[in-house]
């Protein structure tokens, strides 16, 4: 897949509220606690960038690891190189929230004018980090749900 890039000071803290980059355990804790099937892969943290090695069954699977990894206070990129994908499909768009966005507005701008009610579509592709829609954070990477 390659290498995904992160604001390094955006996203959830792992260790309350210092901005400490996360160790592979307490990443490998928080990215099993959002429920994602972690048992193929292997995270590693090397500073501010996680590799991530083994195992996804889909894209969509290894797109939401890598966001989870990668919307985390410390993650600056996230290295799929050695992340090996068993059921190919298109990959997702990626959009970085601004500050001032709406999930709303999002919506309009990538499916469409008169769309943004399908902003429950966004949410439910971004299950981490989205657990409110009314709290997206600035700096946060989202996938973007396929427009058809």
């Amino acid at each position: 897949m390659g290498l995904f890039k992160f604001i390094k000071d955006a996203g959830a803290k792992l260790f309350g509220g210092k901005a400490q980059a996360a160790t592979n355990d307490t990443l490998t804790e928080t990215v099993k606690s959002t429920g994602l099937d972690t048992s193929g892969v292997q995270l590693h943290v090397d500073g501010d960038t996680v590799k991530i090695s083994g195992k996804a069954m889909t894209q969509e699977e290894a797109e939401r690891l890598i966001l989870a990894a990668g919307n985390t206070i410390g993650v600056a990129t996230v290295d799929t190189a050695d992340l090996i994908i068993t059921k190919e499909t298109p990959p997702a768009e990626f959009y970085t929230v601004k500050k001032g966005d709406t999930l709303w507005a999002i919506a309009e701008h990538h499916f469409g004018k008169g769309q943004g009610a399908r902003y429950t579509e966004i949410v439910a592709a971004n299950s981490p980090p989205v657990k409110n829609p009314d709290l997206i954070q600035p700096g946060w990477v989202l996938r973007l749900p396929p427009k058809a």
